[in-house]
């Protein structure tokens, strides 16, 4: 299967889970978790509990996309390892998978998404590094992005419900927007946050959904090349190259055109 067959069909079967998991009113279907005496225990609006939870309703519907389409699935045989999910088609071809969440404002503008590390795996990428195989096997890297608003409310986590009061709970979360694209186009030319070695995502909803980040009409190439010799202050200082070439696509596109000088300059 070819690389934008692949992401045609995930990106038509990614389209139906608003639907899924929002009510007619935009809320989210899940209010909470229920024990064996069917009490309902609220939860929190933190990404990473929305976002895990968001993953396990999804994991099912997955795996039937797969089914249906002659490709296999895989997870992970480890909790850090990269990517979240790994098909695969009957020629052995492996499309990775990655799940991205985050919340937005009535600006239309993402909180924060971070695109996995810049390091390691990323720049090693012939060999199982955080990974059941090498970077390099993949034929795409795709995101399915995963947007939300907040909506949580003070009785939240601090009130237990019964099963007839499923009504009375507010969701902590609203209007889902999902979309699924190539990691390299909706990537930013910044790190995640601070001085981490986090590929940092655009962060207006539009350009998300339709993927037109600063490297999409670049090329793959040139973000492949630009994150895999980007350095942070500390790696830089640690690597004794001083402080980092680049920071910034301008400063990227500086540093190229003095190399090419250099180069220039040594074969007259």
């Amino acid at each position: 299967m070819e690389k934008n067959t692949f992401q045609k069909l995930l990106a038509e079967e990614v389209n139906t889970y608003k639907a899924l998991l929002e009510t007619k009113s935009g809320d989210w279907i899940v209010k909470g978790f229920i024990d064996i005496n069917k009490n309902i225990y609220t939860i929190t609006n933190d990404t990473k509990v929305v976002s895990k939870i968001i993953e396990i309703i999804l994991i099912p519907k997955l795996y039937a996309f797969a089914k249906r389409n002659g490709l296999t699935m895989e997870l992970p045989s480890a909790q850090n390892y990269y990517p979240d999910l790994t098909f695969k088609d009957t020629e052995g071809n492996l499309f990775a998978v990655d799940f991205k969440s985050s919340y937005y404002g009535e600006d239309g503008r993402v909180n924060g998404l971070t695109l996995g590390s810049y390091w390691g795996y990323f720049r090693n990428r012939d060999v199982k590094k955080n990974m059941d195989y090498p970077y390099n096997d993949y034929k795409c890297h795709l995101v399915i992005g995963m947007l939300y608003k907040q909506s949580v409310t003070d009785k939240n986590e601090k009130d237990v419900y019964g099963i007839d009061e499923l009504d009375a709970i507010k969701s902590v979360i609203e209007q889902f927007v999902f979309f699924v694209q190539p990691k390299w186009k909706i990537a930013s030319d910044k790190t995640g946050s601070g001085n981490t070695r986090n590929i940092g995502g655009i962060v207006e909803i539009d350009k998300l959904v339709k993927g037109e980040g600063p490297f999409a009409e670049l090329g793959e190439d040139v973000f492949d090349d630009y994150w895999m010799n980007y350095f942070n202050t500390t790696d830089a200082q640690k690597s004794n190259i001083g402080a980092p070439h680049y920071h910034n696509l301008a400063t990227y596109k500086a540093y190229l055109d003095k190399q090419k000088e250099i180069r220039n300059r040594i074969k007259d």
